[in-house]
């Protein structure tokens, strides 16, 4: 597993527990109780840990990357998924995957950014960074889900949308405003779970739901702190400084009423147990949709709307 900074002793005190076992494995030594000790100050650390994590080791746990992403949870939640792709107008954006199947029995048209898992994965989807092409092509999806009047349900999970020239040519900022366009327009039930980084106008261009709800360590800003560092103090070496600014954390945004809940994460974060993961957020999920079957697609439609109307209303006298 991949060690972040701030889990080395944990990750010492779990190679001696790795120790024991192999001894007791090559031998008739019985080590239970020392191994039912050590992983119970294991557990006390872990709690104690990612109970005061700081906004930029939740950075990092939000980037971890054994964190479960998108097709993750797609494969695990979504019964006979069927993919779709392209924009009808340039190419497939694999950074941006989508498709119908049926949550829990009831037919959805699910969206996410896809980071990938290993190497070759990640080249192949861009890191989660979507170009023009993905956001139509989540345009395109969103537009069928209110034709056949199926809740959409999108995974945000991206450092940003894609900076590069061949993008800002192909109309990078008209694609991701029509994107947020269409999610206010359509008028079935819609729900989004930030479940690693939400970056900018990459993420709200998926995000911007009747019902946002949002992992215990994610992150979700307007900004990469490396961003905002370079910005404000000209270099990125101040990117902790800039993640304790921004309010990033989702703690910090239920109280600023941008999101609506806080998903609770295992024991040590997501990438410590993505199969639990996957199943709490699943029912997180079923109850959001839950609450908004049976609301009328206009109500839908203007309640979404008022809702992100009122963040930009905030403070105002």
């Amino acid at each position: 597993m991949h060690i972040l900074e701030f889990e080395k002793p944990i990750a010492e005190l779990e190679g001696k527990i790795e120790e024991l076992r192999h001894l007791a494995d090559s031998g008739d030594v019985n080590i239970a109780d020392e191994v039912g000790k050590l992983q119970a100050k294991v557990d006390k650390l872990l709690r104690s840990t990612y109970a005061k994590l700081t906004p930029w080791q939740k950075t990092q746990v939000a980037r971890h990357p054994e964190r479960p992403h998108a097709l993750a949870y797609i494969q695990t939640l979504i019964e006979d998924f069927t993919p779709l792709a392209g924009d009808r107008t340039f190419a497939e954006d694999q950074a941006i995957v989508g498709g119908l199947g049926r949550f829990r029995g009831r037919s959805v048209m699910v969206i996410g950014h896809e980071k990938g898992h290993d190497t070759e994965s990640r080249l192949r989807h861009n890191f989660g960074m979507a170009k023009p092409e993905g956001y139509r092509k989540a345009r395109r999806l969103m537009e069928m889900a209110d034709h056949f009047q199926v809740p959409v349900i999108s995974l945000v999970d991206t450092a940003g949308a894609y900076p590069g020239v061949d993008a800002e040519a192909r109309g990078q900022a008209e694609a991701i405003a029509r994107s947020i366009e269409t999610c206010l327009d359509i008028r079935v039930p819609f729900v989004t779970a930030i479940i690693g980084e939400g970056g900018s106008g990459g993420a709200i261009a998926l995000a911007s739901a009747n019902v946002v709800v949002m992992l215990e360590h994610a992150i979700y800003s307007v900004i990469s702190p490396e961003g905002c560092a370079s910005i404000l103090w000209r270099s990125g070496e101040n990117a902790k400084d800039a993640a304790e600014q921004l309010r990033l954390t989702a703690q910090d945004l239920h109280k600023l009423e941008v999101i609506d809940q806080v998903v609770p994460e295992p024991l040590g974060g997501a990438h410590r147990n993505p199969d639990l993961m996957i199943q709490t957020l699943s029912m997180a999920l079923e109850s959001s949709l839950r609450d908004l079957a049976g609301i009328e697609g206009g109500v839908l439609r203007a309640k979404r709307r008022e809702k992100f109307l009122e963040m930009g209303r905030a403070g105002l006298p």
